[in-house]
């Protein structure tokens, strides 16, 4: 059975929104000042940024923990693209992922890149099948 996911997004005034996830955990979300928001929060495309950074490094600690890596750090950097004119929808993002850890190896970290990017990061895939070009990259930081 597939799996079914909530929100419920409340307007807080000017530009601000508060949104409440179904397991429970709020976000605030505000406009740029420029738009009547008060700068209190991520925009809303910031929020499915680092929606798709959590999804992805989340895969790639995780993958490399069931391949018995001794993962002590995982950073992932991400730049985004967005078309000039409106809907301004992303167009390329690009992730690089910093990977730290005790005797980590190299071939383990590019695997686990890759099978996140193709086979479970359910959110870096869909913005893939709706145009958006992804890069990944990665460096891996022995301690």
């Amino acid at each position: 059975m597939a799996e079914t996911m909530s929100a419920t997004v409340h307007w807080r005034g000017s530009a601000c929104f508060e949104g409440k996830s179904g397991s429970g955990h709020t976000l605030r979300m505000d406009g740029p000042p420029a738009h009547g928001g008060e700068n209190q929060g991520p925009r809303p495309m910031e929020t499915l940024l680092l929606g798709v950074g959590g999804c992805a490094a989340f895969d790639i600690v995780h993958i490399l923990r069931r391949s018995r890596q001794e993962v002590s750090a995982c950073e992932l950097r991400i730049e985004a693209e967005r078309a000039a004119v409106e809907p301004a929808v992303f167009t390329s993002l690009r992730m690089h992922f910093l990977v730290r850890g005790k005797a980590l190896r190299e071939d383990r970290v590019a695997r686990a890149v890759e099978l996140s990017a193709t086979r479970h990061c359910s959110a870096s895939i869909m913005l893939a099948a709706a145009g958006v070009a992804i890069s990944h990259s990665y460096e891996v930081v022995a301690e």
